[in-house]
C-alpha cells in the first residue's frame, strides 16, 4: 500500500468543543482544506474532529488510543498548557527507551501525550 496522506479522525458527541480545544488550547495548525475542525500535524499527517451518530459521552477506554505529540521542549509545552487550565495525569515520566512523557486529557477524555525523545 502506498499511503499519500494519513488522517486521524476523532469522532465526538461534541465536535465543536473538541475542535476548539485542539485549536485554541493545544495550538494545532488548522487545515481548512480538509474541514473546519481539521489540523495539520506535520509530515503528511492530519487530524480531523467530527461528529458521529453512534458516539455518546466520554471515551470508555482512554488508554486504547494514545494521541502522541512529539515536542522539542516538554517542560515548556506542559507549562503553556497548564497555564490554560489543562490538567496532567502524568508528568515527565521517563521511559526505558529514552522518551519523557506527560499525559493530559482532552474534553472527551482521550489520552494525549507530550513526548520528548531525549535518550540518557
Amino acid at each position: 500500500m502506498k499511503v499519500t496522506q494519513f488522517v486521524l479522525n476523532i469522532n465526538s458527541e461534541q465536535p465543536e468543543e473538541l475542535g476548539r480545544f485542539y485549536r485554541d488550547v493545544v495550538g494545532l495548525e488548522p487545515n481548512p482544506a480538509i474541514g473546519g475542525d481539521a489540523f495539520t500535524l506535520g509530515a503528511g499527517v492530519s487530524m480531523l474532529i467530527d461528529g458521529h451518530s453512534e458516539v455518546k459521552g466520554r471515551v470508555k477506554e482512554p488508554e486504547r488510543v494514545l494521541i502522541n505529540f512529539f515536542v522539542d521542549d516538554l517542560v515548556a509545552e506542559q507549562a503553556r498548557l497548564e497555564a490554560q487550565g489543562v490538567e496532567f495525569i502524568r508528568t515527565a515520566g521517563r521511559e526505558f527507551w529514552g522518551g519523557v512523557i506527560s499525559t493530559f486529557l482532552d474534553p472527551d477524555g482521550n489520552y494525549c501525550q507530550l513526548i520528548e525523545f531525549s535518550p540518557a
